[in-house]
């Protein structure tokens, strides 16, 4: 699932985060989702002009529907940690919550007319993702990988005696 976004300005269509494989957790849902995060986080940095105007309107049409994407994939993560019963649930979930919360405050700064620096909140987000792919979301990719058990149609279910 992508981000649909409307330009505001003409895009550049730059990337300045690309996928890599060393980004891939393994799992298509949650790997496809990242990559939608990713997009997003181009999306900014392509319409990052230094007009402040322009990026304001921008941001205005993007940041309700892009906190709603973080939201669900957040939800779609902690539902998988859940129901296998993964032992980092409780410090993952606090990070989710914690980035939300930043983001949060940077919109209602952004609605309470402060202004709204689009590149530098492109880094945060591209920082913040990354980091967290490669230092979180690892530790539950890992443990899937133990827990999960291809079966001869070769699809792949959670061996019940490892949620015990």
């Amino acid at each position: 699932m992508k981000i649909k976004t409307e330009p505001v300005i003409q895009e550049k269509n730059e990337k300045h985060v690309s996928w890599s494989n060393n980004y891939s957790l393994g799992i298509k849902l949650i790997d496809d989702q990242h990559k939608g995060l990713i997009d997003f986080v181009n999306d900014l940095f392509n319409h990052s002009n230094g007009n402040e105007e322009e990026e304001r309107a921008y941001f205005k049409d993007v940041i309700h529907v892009a906190v709603s994407y973080a939201k669900t994939h957040f939800a779609t993560e902690e539902k998988y940690m859940l129901a296998t019963k993964f032992q980092g649930y409780a410090e993952h979930k606090k990070a989710h919550d914690k980035f939300i919360l930043n983001v949060v405050h940077t919109v209602k700064d952004f609605d309470a007319g402060k202004r709204l620096v689009l590149e530098k909140f492109a880094y945060f987000l591209k920082d913040w993702i990354l980091c967290h792919v490669a230092g979180m979301d690892v530790l539950y990719a890992q443990y899937f990988k133990k827990i999960l058990v291809l079966d001869a149609d070769g699809k792949l279910r959670i061996s019940v005696t490892d949620l015990k």
